[in-house]
């Protein structure tokens, strides 16, 4: 036996479920050390510090 549903659901009861698959922009925030945009709670990839500490040493060109 397959799945049978028991009523016919509407396009917009079908719809309104859907309306919340949206993608969301990332959380940005500034860096406290250079100022570049980080997401929260991680290492800065730019001067590799995290709460105003160097954790990373980054390599000099």
């Amino acid at each position: 036996m397959s799945i049978c549903p028991k009523n016919k659901m509407s396009k917009a009861r079908r719809d309104k479920r859907r309306a919340n698959w949206k993608m969301t922009a990332p959380c940005l925030a500034k860096c406290s050390t250079c100022g570049a945009l980080v997401m929260p709670h991680r290492v800065c990839k730019n001067c590799g510090s995290y709460n105003k500490r160097t954790i990373v040493a980054q390599e000099a060109e």
